[in-house]
């Protein structure tokens, strides 16, 4: 073996080393380090093993270099289930040493953004504009906000030796050929296949929605319903849910729904059984409502239209409907508007509904369930959303949930606030409103209320987004973290000067460094002026929140 191949062989087990690193300390949750260790290498293994890329064929080793680390960081932020099945391999191939369990722990309370430029920055240590850079490459909104906020991240061990493996090299982990069981797979399912046509008399289609002979495009997929009356045993769970509507029982309508969900395409087709949840006239015209997993389907019958949507696994969100209509769970009852109007239930559909705001999004209604009565709203997404509201007065408490009816206070803070909360693409199952800071803000800004609204998504996860609220103007100020809230955002006076403000929660003070040429502190609101009066630095300033 000549030098060059030993450099070669060394510096691709650096690269390979490096990316198990970063998957490692990506990784959600807190399980075990070995096995967090094994998916690590799994991903990285699938990223490494892929045909070469174009950039590679051409040479450019460190465009190819970033795609591949992209590839895995977007797999490591939010992996699927099935990479912990199967782990053998990776398990019999792990070093001595893992790194400190402290570490991962602590990085497991980061919203996964947070997380990536937290350990890019101070695992890899990577440069600012490299790491904006790269969460541009993921997608990931307002990357500079997600920086700052993980560069004001304190409740982490330092990255040191704490976040480093054995010393001995990591190679990928050569597995034998998956042929021969697919293979075996295949002959298995195409005997199983046969003998279930056989026996019901050439329809896979069987079930108490299903008779007769099956139309051709729904091979794949039946659809399936949950006992009438199961609902009412057990924990809440969407598997419950009764078929609800006049046309439950109407098997050609409901063999064309299911038949439009299974020759779709472009990734949203699925196989299986889906399950039935609702299949009547709304507003007069035919709609059925079917579930697989976590995604929803909503089929409109006059013109075959499908619309697929991720809704999660929430077991009691009111589902939306055409005309403003929703669906309740078989749980919730007597549903009122924030203005105290009764809606009629009719089959688990509510009379039509829309929020009081100008881009029709915030409160809807008022409903009773078995934890007692909640507030939902509309946040554009395909189910409902349970709304709570925090006042400035309110200190985070680790357990502490938001009441989960809204006050007039919070009503009317959703009202202000929904049009302005971003759209996300995951779907939301809660959002709570804390007002963490309201006064008067100097040199003419008026009256004003800073907010960090927290986003729990269905499957898990959170984000929080801070907006300032002010008279006639409205505008988001980035990032914010929903246990200690700070946040700061440039104004220009009519005048024509700039000020940077900036405010915390109660019990916490902001501490900004930046390109400040006088800053003052009142209460929780700081004040700073630029070097220029008249001119907006472009330097970025750097914010966290301090116990007063």
């Amino acid at each position: 073996m000549t030098p060059e191949n030993v450099e070669t062989r060394s510096e691709a087990e650096t690269r390979y080393r490096d990316l198990v690193r970063l998957a490692y300390f990506v990784l959600p949750g807190k399980g075990k380090r070995v096995h967090r260790l094994a998916v690590a290498r799994r991903i990285v293994d699938g990223a490494t093993a892929r045909r070469p890329s174009r950039d590679a064929r051409r040479g450019d080793a460190a465009a190819a270099a970033a795609r591949r680390r992209t590839r895995v960081l977007r797999t490591a932020m939010r992996p699927p289930r099935r990479l912990g099945v199967g782990l053998g391999p990776w398990l019999r191939a792990l070093p001595a040493r893992l790194p400190d369990p402290a570490l991962t722990a602590a990085l497991a309370r980061l919203d996964p953004p947070v997380r990536v430029a937290y350990v890019l920055r101070r695992v890899a240590g990577m440069p600012r504009y490299a790491v904006r850079d790269q969460l541009a490459d993921l997608r990931v909104p307002d990357p500079w906000a997600v920086i700052e906020a993980a560069e004001r991240v304190e409740a982490v061990p330092p990255a040191g030796r704490a976040a480093t493996f054995e010393p001995a090299p990591l190679r990928p982990v050569r597995r034998r050929s998956p042929l021969p069981i697919v293979a075996a797979g295949a002959l298995t399912a195409t005997l199983i296949g046969a003998l279930v046509a056989t026996e019901n008399g050439g329809s896979l289609l069987a079930g108490p929605l299903f008779g007769g002979t099956r139309p051709a495009e729904a091979r794949d997929l039946r659809l399936t319903a949950a006992e009438p009356g199961a609902w009412a045993n057990g924990a809440p769970s969407l598997d419950t849910w009764p078929a609800r509507g006049d046309l439950a029982s109407d098997r050609a309508f409901t063999r064309r729904a299911v038949a439009a969900w299974a020759r779709l395409r472009g990734g949203h087709g699925v196989g299986g059984a889906a399950q039935l949840l609702y299949a009547g006239h709304v507003d007069g015209t035919p709609f059925a409502v079917l579930r697989h997993g976590v995604r929803i389907a909503r089929y409109t019958g006059t013109n075959g239209a499908l619309d697929v949507a991720a809704a999660g696994g929430d077991p009691t969100g009111p589902i939306a409907l055409p005309g403003g209509r929703y669906l309740l769970s078989p749980w919730d009852s007597a549903p009122v508007t924030p203005g105290g109007r009764r809606l009629a239930v009719r089959d688990g559909v509510t009379d039509p509904v829309t929020a009081r705001t100008r881009c029709g999004r915030g409160p809807l209604f008022q409903v009773k369930g078995r934890d007692g009565v909640r507030t939902v709203g509309d946040l554009g997404g395909p189910r409902a959303v349970v709304l709570g509201h925090h006042t400035p007065a309110h200190r985070f408490r680790a357990g502490h949930a938001a009441p989960a009816k809204l006050q007039r206070a919070g009503l009317a803070l959703w009202e202000r606030l929904a049009c302005h909360v971003p759209r996300t693409a995951r779907p939301v199952a809660e959002a709570t409103a804390w007002n963490f800071w309201s006064g008067e803000l100097p040199y003419g800004a008026g009256t004003a209320d800073w907010v960090c609204t927290r986003m729990a998504f269905a499957g898990g996860g959170t984000a929080g987004q801070a907006t300032l609220l002010r008279a006639g103007e409205q505008g988001s100020t980035g990032w914010c973290d929903d246990r200690g809230p700070v946040s700061g955002t440039w104004w220009q006076a009519p005048s024509g000067a700039w000020y940077y403000f900036a405010a915390a929660a109660r019990g916490l003070v902001p501490h900004a460094d930046g390109p400040f040429r006088t800053a003052r502190l009142t209460g929780r609101l700081l004040v700073a002026t630029p070097p220029a009066a008249g001119a907006r630095p472009e330097a970025p300033v750097s914010l966290a929140a301090r116990t007063g």
